[in-house]
């Protein structure tokens, strides 16, 4: 059965500009609409009628669409599980997708929601300068943009202050005598990284300890990452005598290395992470975390959305929630 991505990939443009063609969208060229109309006579290409009927019943499609970094961080659950139940209260559906931190597949992936024709979206952008957002934006798509923003273009958005998240944990483990502290960042192109580093040099800065480049790394976020270097970090001349770790999931990696290596925490090594999940009482011992609100960042971004969805023309909104830092055995306190 011929698709709408054969179509597209014949013709040479994107699988929306098909739907547009499809759905005798004006702002499509005479050039264009004659290239793409050919090659779906020439592939005798039947679009959906269920689709096209339903989009010819009303003119907004009841849906929403999701683009995500990864969906293995229990962090992003909990803002997914925000936004569809605000969309569910609204009488919306939502399209999710993860990107996986991939420019390739965050592309493709935002090209099949054109397709859908999604009435607006929630997007975790690449980084601050993404590009393909950027241009959806122009084009007049409402967008809302969670955990991360866009530094070229106004956009809604909906953050938490990181910068003051990790000051505090960073802080902490200063309280508590430590002079030696390691940090384990994710990607350092994302503006959360970023911050989190911004804030762990600062609270470094006013107590009057120096930055040691060697007791930082950078990583992609992931388990695996947070075991490795956590090891790294440990098996070190000076190891640190504290750890801060960027996300939930490097948490975990880190966990795995320091009880691989037989030490105790937080006598051997005291460790505060990014990101309080449900199973933050459950490890050996209880995280010391700074929670994020990731329920009301997806929540917010839905309304906010919603909001855009009425009224494209409204001035552009940049929310900043509050992170908590809450105080368990692991940071030894």
């Amino acid at each position: 059965m011929v698709k709408l991505r054969d179509v597209a990939y014949k013709a040479g443009v994107s699988t929306a500009t098909v739907s547009r063609v499809l759905n005798n969208d004006t702002s499509v060229s005479i050039e264009t609409r004659k290239k793409v109309e050919k090659v779906i006579h020439s592939l005798n290409y039947i679009p959906s009628r269920t689709a096209q009927r339903l989009r010819h019943q009303q003119k907004k499609s009841n849906i929403i669409g999701i683009v995500i970094p990864d969906i293995q961080n229990p962090f992003y659950i909990d803002v997914l599980q925000g936004i569809e139940d605000t969309a569910y209260d609204n009488e919306y559906a939502v399209l999710a997708s993860n990107f996986s931190q991939s420019e390739k597949r965050e592309k493709l992936y935002l090209d099949i929601l054109k397709s859908e024709s999604v009435d607006g979206l929630i997007a975790a952008p690449l980084d601050e300068h993404d590009e393909t957002i950027i241009e959806l934006v122009k084009r007049g798509l409402p967008i809302v943009c969670v955990d991360r923003g866009l530094n070229d273009i106004d956009v809604d958005a909906v953050v938490v202050d990181n910068f003051k998240g990790a000051y505090d944990a960073t802080k902490l483990l200063i309280d508590l005598g430590h002079r030696h502290i390691g940090f384990i960042s994710g990607l350092i192109r994302i503006p959360t990284s970023r911050q989190r580093l911004d804030g762990y040099k600062q609270a470094l800065q006013d107590f009057g300890i120096d930055y040691d480049e060697t007791l930082v790394k950078f990583s992609d976020s992931k388990r695996d990452s947070g075991q490795q270097l956590t090891k790294e970090l440990l098996q070190m001349k000076n190891p640190p005598t504290a750890l801060f770790t960027g996300n939930n999931l490097l948490t975990l990696g880190a966990f795995e290395s320091i009880h691989q290596l037989n030490l105790n925490i937080p006598n051997d090594i005291a460790i505060v992470g990014f990101d309080d999940m449900y199973w933050a009482n459950s490890l050996n011992p209880p995280l010391t975390a700074v929670s994020q609100p990731g329920y009301e960042i997806g929540r917010r971004a839905a309304e906010m959305l919603f909001q855009r969805i009425e009224n494209n023309d409204r001035p552009t909104v940049h929310v900043v929630l509050k992170t908590k830092l809450v105080i368990r055995r692991s940071c030894g306190s």
